[in-house]
């Protein structure tokens, strides 16, 4: 009977030589699989060719297309490494003023590839949103991924959940990511000076308060005559107050008072106000009659400028 000679096995490009087992009396050879996943070989596996020679120098080799052994000699190797999903928009934390923002998303595997079957994004409670209701543009080892909400979003905040795997069945660690919606601008009331008030000093008081429900606090400005008035303190319950400075002239001031809230949403209100130092000069009266007798009446004119 024929002595074999050696075997080998071809894996990945690779040549291992096996060795005899004299108890059990076949060739084994313990090997370091491949790094990468065999997914993403033909038919999703590595092609194992065994050869014998005896001997006499015959051979024999036998591979995966083999009628009998191909199956056996199929090795299908998995990775153990985790997807990575990335969410690039809205940013956590951030406001938007758009209520059907484009959300996108970064989903990347470096070695089987993106089972996009897989995905979901919820958003707040709702239904999962599948791969096929979005679009996706491709990136290294992945995708982005761009869904924008059919539903207008509800102002206030919202969140993100994003489930995916991997061709080898990796879940990725859920994604959760925060953001909010405020499309109302802050409110806005100024107390005093009325529209269209007169004085005859050139310092007053501006009153006011304002609010956010969404995106406090809420920053205000004001310009007298299209200049900035300086910084304004808004407290806690949204009152403000500020010292303004006037300009004695026949025009009014025109005084802007505007309020931001933190999604830059902003809301004005416009006082105009009439302030003359200057009084009046009497320069002429005229009392006809005069002398005017007892009990009859009499025209007294003045001529004011």
């Amino acid at each position: 009977m024929p002595s074999i000679s050696t075997v080998s096995a071809v894996i990945n490009g690779q040549t291992y030589n096996l060795t005899l087992d004299s108890a059990s009396g076949k060739y084994k050879a313990t090997i370091t699989a491949p790094s990468k996943s065999s997914y993403n070989e033909p038919g999703h596996y590595y092609d194992v060719k065994v050869t014998a020679e005896d001997k006499y120098g015959n051979t024999v080799s036998a591979d995966s297309t083999h009628a009998t052994l191909g199956e056996s000699l199929q090795l299908r190797v998995k990775e153990k490494t985790k997807p990575v999903i990335a969410v690039t928009a809205p940013t956590a934390g951030a406001t938007v003023t758009n209520n059907k923002p484009a959300i996108k998303i970064n989903v990347t595997d470096s070695d089987s590839g993106i089972d996009t079957s897989t995905f979901k994004l919820y958003i707040d409670n709702g239904p999962a949103i599948t791969w096929m209701s979005g679009m996706r543009s491709e990136i290294t080892d992945g995708y982005t991924w761009t869904y924008t909400p059919t539903t207008a979003l509800s102002d206030g905040p919202h969140t993100l959940k994003i489930d995916v795997s991997d061709f080898d069945g990796n879940a990725a660690t859920q994604k959760t990511s925060t953001f909010k919606v405020d499309t109302t601008p802050p409110s806005l009331s100024v107390y005093t000076p009325a529209d269209n008030y007169y004085t005859n000093v050139t310092t007053l008081t501006l009153t006011g308060t304002t609010n956010d429900a969404t995106s406090s606090p809420v920053t205000i400005t004001i310009k007298v005559n299209n200049v900035d008035a300086g910084v304004v303190t808004v407290q806690s319950n949204g009152n403000f107050s500020k010292s303004i400075t006037l300009i004695s002239q026949m025009s009014p001031n025109v005084i802007v008072v505007t309020a931001t809230d933190g999604a830059g949403k902003t809301s004005s209100v416009t006082r105009n106000v009439y302030c003359n130092t200057i009084a009046p000069y009497i320069s002429n009266v005229t009392i006809e009659p005069n002398p005017v007798d007892a009990g009859a009446t009499y025209v007294i004119t003045v001529t004011v400028s």
